[in-house]
């Protein structure tokens, strides 16, 4: 086992890292989740044994492998051999890309659309479809059993929606494009109809490492557990995840069952657990108790277990006063109570309501720093490559930075690679070509452009000739000139100015506003949690409507270290949220 320099890993934590067979491992919040897994990591690859074999680790989101990449390569370990993504990355380099020609559909070349023209594309088509209408929100979907399923819980768009979706699939087929989701139809109908296909990945993956299960979809379990059963015992799996915050369930996600997870895999698979919470106090522990849906174990083993949190509910506030009384529980976070502004979170269920939220904010409290909606200039399309380029040119290269700029030089390499642009150049020498490059420029899309045509001068690249450098330099360009003008009408100022452009890539600071999904992962401590309504939390159209509540309000609820105030404003009628209203629970005063 790999000797750790960090001896601060729990006997539960160091039990599972070192346990030789595949492990399901069910952590609860705050449990040390993301230290276990970046050293279960490490101990995988301290065992390999040939420079051809190696390490699988699927995250939820790029920025949880970053963070994961960060803390390995902090460690001095080498990570070659190590390769770690979302589920869609992974099918597109290790399937699609590999064995798109055993695929009629993709043999004669393809491309993936990224996110905005997708957008445009379905935004488009809806356009037709008034009765009842729908637009681009209606129409999330997902693919199980080589079906599409629909992401509305509204039956009564159902028909126009699948009319919008065969449209929408027919343009992609004519334009050779396949999108995100396709991605993982694709590498399951690959790796289902050519077995070859797992027996030649099962023989090179030592171990598939799984971050956040209980969002994993279907059609994920299936091909990650064909590699797995094709290894026969040879490649091992270890899956983290808590059941309890599976609330991505409308887009396909669930915590599958150990018994299943063993047959899909063939594997025998040992279910352990994290039932320490090194996070909260034993208060805010007590109170998710209530949501806790899957009846997991949870000790409290914070420093500040003992701290006098303050939970509260106000189930009597006017919707018309909700600003006021959000602006005074920041002032009393921070004056009274002496909590950071980085350490507060104000959580909301619609995207909607946070934006304009977090500009009034803004605008009310000048003296505090902001990290929102609203506060962003252009998308994080993750799979746009100047998107991709953009980190590199937007961040600063310092010391902290260097591994995680090295490691983004690289993609773009690979995915020049990829259009067809050859480099003879290294990912260091690419870095200090980019960090040399000088531009006089306060406006943040023409700073953008001008520093795109002067990496391509420097490195003699005319993407007028690849499509996919084109298209991708006008999505990412008309995307945030779109974005720009919203925020601009709605009265943000200063978000074109190219100081904006470069907080997006700066390491968070100020009061965070985000969505519950949008949080999921995050610690604070101080949690203000708001349009806790019925219709809202949970969805009006869920049809699993209190369960779905409890998992909303465990997230919300375990996010907390020290405080926590809950509200259920008076809007437009609605109710409070049903479980949160009956919770019987010995709330602190108002303070």
């Amino acid at each position: 086992m790999f000797d750790f320099p960090d001896r601060k890993l729990s006997l539960e934590q160091l039990n599972a890292i070192a346990c030789p067979h595949s492990v399901l491992l069910v952590a609860c919040p705050g449990s040390g989740k993301t230290r276990t897994l970046t050293y279960k990591i490490v101990d995988e690859l301290s065992k390999l044994n040939g420079h051809r074999k190696f390490v699988i680790a699927i995250t939820y989101t790029h920025r949880a492998a970053d963070e994961i990449l960060d803390r390995i390569e902090h460690l001095g370990v080498d990570t070659k051999q190590l390769w770690i993504g979302t589920i869609h990355a992974f099918c597109l380099n290790w399937i699609i890309k590999p064995y798109s020609m055993y695929d009629d559909r993709l043999k004669y070349g393809f491309t993936v659309i990224n996110s905005h023209d997708s957008e445009a594309i379905i935004e488009d088509l809806c356009k037709k479809y008034t009765n009842p209408k729908i637009t681009y929100y209606d129409c999330p979907h997902y693919y199980a059993s080589g079906k599409v399923k629909l992401g509305s819980r509204d039956k009564r768009k159902h028909e126009n929606i699948k009319l919008v979706l065969r449209e929408y699939f027919s343009i992609l087929n004519k334009n050779q494009q396949i999108d995100f989701e396709q991605i993982l139809y694709y590498a399951d109908k690959l790796i289902t109809n050519h077995p070859l296909i797992s027996n030649a990945l099962s023989s090179i993956f030592t171990s598939i490492l799984i971050d956040e299960y209980q969002d994993t979809k279907n059609i994920q379990y299936s091909i990650i557990c064909k590699i797995l059963a094709s290894g026969e015992g040879k490649t091992k799996t270890f899956i983290v995840g808590d059941p309890n915050q599976s609330i991505f369930t409308s887009l396909g996600g669930y915590p599958i069952e150990h018994g299943d997870l063993s047959q899909l895999s063939g594997l025998y698979i040992e279910k352990m657990n994290l039932t320490k919470n090194y996070r909260s106090s034993e208060k805010i522990i007590q109170y998710c108790h209530n949501y806790n849906v899957f009846a997991t174990k949870v000790e409290a083993f914070s420093e500040d277990k003992s701290y006098p949190s303050l939970v509260t509910y106000n189930k009597s506030l006017s919707a018309t006063d909700l600003e006021d009384e959000i602006i005074r529980l920041i002032r009393h976070s921070i004056s009274d109570l002496d909590i950071s502004e980085n350490e507060i979170c104000i959580v909301g269920p619609q995207w909607v309501h946070l934006a304009s939220l977090t500009r009034r904010l803004v605008h009310r409290l000048p003296e505090y720093n902001f990290d929102g909606p609203g506060m962003v200039p252009f998308g994080r399309d993750y799979d746009n490559f100047w998107y991709k380029l953009s980190r590199i040119i937007l961040s600063k290269p310092s010391p902290e930075m260097y591994s995680r700029r090295s490691r983004w030089a690289q993609e773009i390499l690979d995915d020049l690679s990829t259009t067809g642009v050859s480099l003879e150049v290294s990912k260091r020498e690419m870095l200090k070509q980019i960090n040399a490059i000088e531009i006089d420029e306060r406006d943040g899309l023409t700073y953008l452009k001008k520093f795109f045509d002067k990496f391509c001068e420097a490195f003699v690249i005319d993407f007028a000739i690849y499509p996919t450098l084109l298209n991708h330099h006008s999505s990412f360009f008309e995307s945030s000139q779109r974005r720009i003008e919203r925020l601009r009408k709605d009265g943000t100022s200063f978000i074109d100015d190219i100081d904006s452009f470069r907080k997006v890539f700066q390491p968070r600071k100020g009061i965070t506003v985000s969505t519950i999904h949008g949080v999921k992962g995050a610690e604070f401590d101080n949690v203000i949690a708001f349009a806790l309504l019925e219709g809202m939390v949970p969805h009006f159209q869920d049809p699993d409507g209190d369960t779905s509540a409890k998992k909303l309000l465990y997230v919300i609820s375990s996010r907390a270290r020290k405080n926590l105030f809950l509200i259920s404003e008076r809007r437009n009628g609605k109710e409070p949220t049903n479980v949160l209203n009956q919770c019987k629970f010995s709330y602190s005063p108002q303070p």
